[in-house]
């Protein structure tokens, strides 16, 4: 790899030390125009370095720019970014893979919400992984949030895609993010109200989709007409996923749990149900898988503040790359052990 010298230095031990750190600093530099390097890439994990749904984030950026970058390979553990600006248009991208459409959508946005024309993006890959966003929490939790702070995408389903298969598609329509952004403001009290939930099952038998009904039930003391297969079809899968959606106010959560092969259908629902459960007892706006989603717009807006039940790993270790790209203050509060106020300042020129 050349020795090119570049404007922004990451460790990428540091933290969570995983794949959000090359997603931040890719949005971060498209946005900002520095080019960064990040050396030691997921060192801690089983299998370091760049895997393939990490390539794919950073094949998405070269797409819609005329960026350049060293280190791109499978396995790399150091990687070089020099960005271009983005440009607007019609962008079709086919991760390869099961990797998830939500993380490589998550890290093109900051750019192209920026850009004088609107941008449609048509993603193939995963739509509903574990450890990522899914389609139904983008659309109904993440970019209603970001409409609040004057950020308006569409978002539809096309097909679903479950880990290992893939071939899930979505279809993102971005408008231009304008000048008069909004402050977030999300730290009255939440009241969530009994949830629904919805099983989504596709080439896999009835029974697992009843079973996990029936642990719902028997833990949340939902009634049974509050929760809803859906059978989609055998070659969107193998593939199966709960669903569990809360409201309060003009706000939806969702958590979701996924099955897999070996883990038994009443564990899947009685972790979902579990994490739900000590989320909403907090009383927080935002769960913590959110939270840390949410930093670089309000730093690259005109800031915000908002109450979650946990500042994460993934919380601290975004924030700090943030801050190596962006000038922002911020706090942190803790009200109670599980519920916590962020206030984040705008980013200075």
């Amino acid at each position: 790899m050349h020795q090119l010298k570049t404007e922004v230095e990451i460790d990428g031990s540091f933290g969570e030390g995983g794949g959000q750190i090359l997603r931040t600093a890719l949005s971060l530099a498209l946005l900002t125009q520095k080019s960064f390097r990040i050396k030691n890439l997921r060192a801690g994990r089983k299998k370091p370095g760049l895997r393939p749904q990490h390539l794919a984030a950073v094949k998405a950026a070269l797409k819609v720019s005329g960026s350049r970058v060293e280190g791109d390979e499978l396995g790399s553990r150091e990687i070089c970014f020099f960005p271009a600006p983005a440009r607007a248009g019609n962008f079709r991208i086919d991760i390869g893979t099961a990797g998830s459409t939500g993380l490589v959508f998550q890290t093109l946005l900051p750019a192209l919400i920026h850009l004088d024309q609107p941008s449609q993006l048509q993603i193939t890959g995963g739509t509903h992984n574990p450890q990522s966003p899914c389609f139904d929490f983008l659309k109904e939790c993440f970019l209603p949030l970001l409409a609040e702070i004057g950020i308006q995408v569409q978002a539809r389903i096309l097909r679903h895609g479950f880990y290992p298969r893939g071939g899930g598609e979505v279809f993102f329509s971005i408008t231009p993010f304008k000048a008069h952004a909004l402050k977030l403001q999300r730290i009255e009290q939440a009241f969530w109200q009994e949830p629904s939930a919805e099983i989504l099952l596709a080439g896999l038998e009835q029974h697992i989709a009843e079973r996990e009904a029936k642990e719902l039930v028997a833990r949340l003391k939902l009634e049974p007409s509050r929760i809803q297969t859906r059978f989609l079809p055998s070659d969107e899968g193998p593939g199966n996923a709960i669903l569990l959606r809360y409201i309060s106010g003009t706000r939806t959560e969702i958590f979701t749990g996924y099955g897999e092969p070996g883990k038994r259908a009443e564990r899947v629902a009685g972790e979902v149900a579990r994490e739900a459960g000590n989320f909403c007892r907090s009383r927080a706006q935002i769960d913590a898988h959110l939270a840390d989603q949410l930093l670089l717009y309000l730093a690259m807006g005109t800031g915000g503040e908002f109450t979650t039940n946990s500042l994460t790993s993934h919380f601290h270790t975004n924030l700090a790359v943030i801050r190596q790209f962006l000038k922002i203050e911020y706090t942190t509060e803790n009200l109670a052990p599980d519920l916590h106020l962020v206030k984040i300042a705008p980013a200075i020129s």
